[in-house]
């Protein structure tokens, strides 16, 4: 089984003021040094147990491709230590190890004895490598050829082609057609499940929501935050916006789910509801009529104000979304102290389960432009289902069904000619 275990790690690189400078350094060993070490990493600890999924986040120059790098053993640490037990695959960077003058299957062949198979097992294993990669005769053709995603379909089918240990994927997959993204993640799963330890470098937050069981946030080369997926990712988030957002912080709700409000603070949530019939309730049943109130204060004087509302699954993914300026009801010149009711209603027509409601009040469509307030699991409901047919999914349509028996295919036949 595959584990990974971090101590202590930190990498930094030189940096010269010129070239000359080098030179010098490296024409004077004894003399005093010439550079300036520029860490790049600083006291990692981390510890990845086998079979667990962990995702690694953080936004450009955070140190995440350097980590990983060190993880593979492409870079040496410059400090601590590293461990990695089992076969390790990786996929860091797009194409990585491909030779742009070789065919595609020339460069399987390299890449999977790179990954310490032998030629025998290589050739039992090309007829399902290229199965999955479904580019056609573009494997005997120059690599040079080939668009980003033929490259990352060969890169990744190779990767996979026998289940690791642990595997570990850098946003090689964000380049995909959506089918070999679809395609890909379930092969992903079913390595989890069958017991391999995943890390997976990704900005996508729905990828990490629904394969980690653990999100890891690094910030200028330091671990500034890890834990539940959910949690870990509105974080970063919310920290995405800093240049706007003068605040963020997180509560701990009572059912263990962690809040997270940011924003800049003119305009903040004063109560929020979920009615039905005019009743606030926890719980819901399927296809019911509701209503989200939410009463918001004005602690400045502000332009606009746009409020909208996001509904998640409890691995926080997006059911719906929507606010009041892609109704056309942004409000504008709000005074300090004015309170304002929102009341959007519409059918609960989400299939059973728990869910959240996410809040935003911006000056704008996004909460990017202007952020006020952006508050996750503003609330927590249940959707529970007593009264319709017992459906799969996380939404209920109403599907109405006809049936008509049309007897056997002779009969039909018949039927057809006797029509005029």
């Amino acid at each position: 089984m595959g584990h990974i275990r971090i101590q202590q790690l930190g990498k930094a690189y030189r940096q010269y003021p010129s070239r000359w400078a080098r030179l010098l350094e490296w024409l004077s060993p004894c003399a005093r040094p010439r550079h300036q070490q520029k860490w790049v990493l600083q006291d990692i600890d981390l510890d990845i147990a086998p079979g667990e999924a962990v995702g690694l986040v953080g936004s450009n120059g955070a140190g995440k491709s350097t980590l990983l790098k060190i993880i593979t053993g492409t870079t040496l640490p410059t400090r601590g230590s590293c461990s990695v037990g089992g076969r390790v695959s990786a996929l860091l960077e797009l194409g990585m190890g491909f030779h742009p003058e070789f065919t595609g299957r020339q460069n399987v062949f390299m890449a999977a004895q790179l990954q310490g198979l032998q030629r025998e097992e290589i050739e039992e294993l090309m007829p399902a490598i290229e199965a999955f990669a479904e580019i056609g005769d573009a494997i005997d053709q120059p690599v040079r050829t080939y668009s980003s995603g033929m490259q990352m379909r060969l890169a990744f089918s190779v990767a996979t082609a026998r289940r690791p240990d642990v595997l570990i994927v850098d946003e090689a997959l964000s380049v995909g057609d959506a089918y070999f993204q679809h395609k890909s993640f379930e092969r992903i799963r079913s390595f989890r499940r069958d017991g391999t330890t995943l890390l997976i470098v990704s900005h996508d937050r729905f990828a990490i929501q629904s394969i980690c069981d653990r999100a890891v946030l690094l910030e200028f080369g330091r671990v500034v935050q890890q834990g539940e997926p959910e949690m870990v990712m509105d974080y970063y988030h919310a920290r995405m916006t800093a240049g706007l957002n003068h605040r963020v912080r997180q509560e701990m709700l009572a059912n263990g789910k962690t809040r997270t409000i940011s924003g800049t603070g003119e305009v903040e949530v004063e109560s929020v509801r979920l009615l039905e019939q005019d009743t606030s309730v926890e719980i819901i049943e399927v296809g019911s009529e509701v209503t989200l109130e939410v009463v918001v204060r004005a602690t400045q004087d502000i332009s606009q104000l746009v409020l909208g509302f996001m509904l998640k699954d409890r691995l926080g993914q997006a059911m719906y979304g929507i606010n009041s300026y892609r109704l056309k009801q942004t409000l504008e010149n709000i005074r300090a102290g004015e309170r304002i009711l929102y009341r959007y209603s519409f059918p609960m027509r989400l299939g059973p389960g728990n869910y959240s409601v996410s809040l935003s009040l911006s000056r704008r469509d996004s909460h990017l432009d202007g952020s006020y307030e952006w508050r996750d699991c503003a609330m927590l409901f249940q959707v529970a289902n007593a009264s319709h047919e017992n459906f799969v999914g996380y939404s209920w349509l109403g599907a109405e069904l006809a049936v008509e028996r049309l007897g056997a295919a002779a009969e039909v036949l018949e039927l057809r000619r006797s029509l005029p």
